[in-house]
């Protein structure tokens, strides 16, 4: 199978000069630019038209995607994409979007209050109107406020309602475990955290005493509808918590684009990562290589409720993962 990495000319060195060079850049200590978009076109205008390939995870994208005018992009979770695709959530109508595959991230989002504030149910919150001092995720990773705000739609009430009542919603960078926000809970200046990354933060808050509220009932059955997964929090995984909890999935990190977009173009990168494949770490410990075999089937930590693109799907079968 040729592949883009087959051909090396003295046209082809200087973009890839500049691709790798700033492949690099991108591990490097320190270095606060990380989002990456780029643009591939003909020199000479050889050929008409270009691609375009951004390396974020901003929903913001999405309508760039479904427009034709980005032609990949990625997302966290794989419930962002499916609301897209399904027009539901934030989504005021269903974008034409295709997945490329979904890299495998094992993840919940939760739902963290104090011990002090009383609390047992996202519905008592809204009952009571709790002026919550609360920290959610910062721009860098807006899905997750933009889900959990969705989240807590169906139980009656949102983010801005919080402030309404005197609350106030501070959205962080950080992760959760990090001293401007659990702790700023041990400090008493916050008195919830809703956010996902669950292993890096769920064990320290449950051993401090906070409690993590359930999704359940109409209100998971209302979000199902919409593409969301039930997930839970698992004792055995945080025995602090002292039972399971059931909360909503935040698993995987999918690879998408338009449902029209060119097949020769997503051919082409499809078979790039699967020649690539063992130069892409795929988790936070830079585990290689990629794994495509899992990616272009739907798993617990990899959901695929958006149908493969058919020129990825092709890619795919040609290499036996399907």
């Amino acid at each position: 199978m040729t592949t883009p990495s087959a051909r090396i000319t003295p046209t082809i060195i200087r973009p890839r000069l500049m691709l790798e060079a700033a492949s690099e850049m991108m591990g490097a200590e320190g270095w606060p630019f990380l989002r990456a978009r780029l643009t591939l076109d003909a020199p000479g205008g050889t050929t008409e038209g270009s691609f375009s390939l951004i390396g974020t995870q901003d929903p913001a994208v999405i309508p760039s995607v479904a427009r034709g005018e980005v032609h990949a992009a990625m997302l966290n979770p794989s419930a962002m994409l499916t609301l897209a695709v399904r027009g539901t959530g934030p989504f005021t109508e269903p974008q034409p979007l295709a997945a490329i595959g979904v890299i495998p991230s094992d993840d919940q989002l939760a739902f963290a209050v104090t011990a002090a504030l009383g609390v047992s149910s996202l519905a008592e919150i809204a009952e009571r109107q709790i002026p919550l001092r609360l920290s959610v995720r910062g721009s860098h990773d807006p899905s997750t406020a933009l889900l959990a705000n969705e989240v807590l739609k169906a139980y009656g009430f949102d983010l801005d309602d919080i402030e309404r009542w005197g609350g106030h919603v501070s959205h962080d960078q950080p992760l959760p475990n990090h001293p401007t926000r659990l702790g700023a809970v041990e400090r008493g200046e916050v008195d919830a955290v809703f956010d996902e990354a669950v292993n890096t933060w769920v064990g320290r808050a449950a051993g401090m005493g906070m409690r993590f509220l359930p999704v359940d009932g109409e209100p998971m059955a209302h979000l199902a509808a919409q593409g969301f997964r039930p997930g839970v929090l698992a004792a055995s995984r945080f025995p602090d918590l002292g039972a399971d909890v059931p909360t909503v999935d935040f698993s995987g990190w999918p690879i998408y684009t338009g449902a029209a977009a060119p097949e020769a173009f997503v051919t082409a990168f499809c078979r790039a990562l699967e020649a690539r494949k063992d130069r892409i770490p795929w988790e936070g410990s830079g585990k290689l290589p990629l794994p495509l075999e899992r990616m272009c089937r739907d798993a617990p930590d990899a959901p695929l409720d958006v149908p493969l693109h058919p020129a990825a799907e092709q890619v795919w079968r040609d290499c036996g993962y399907l």
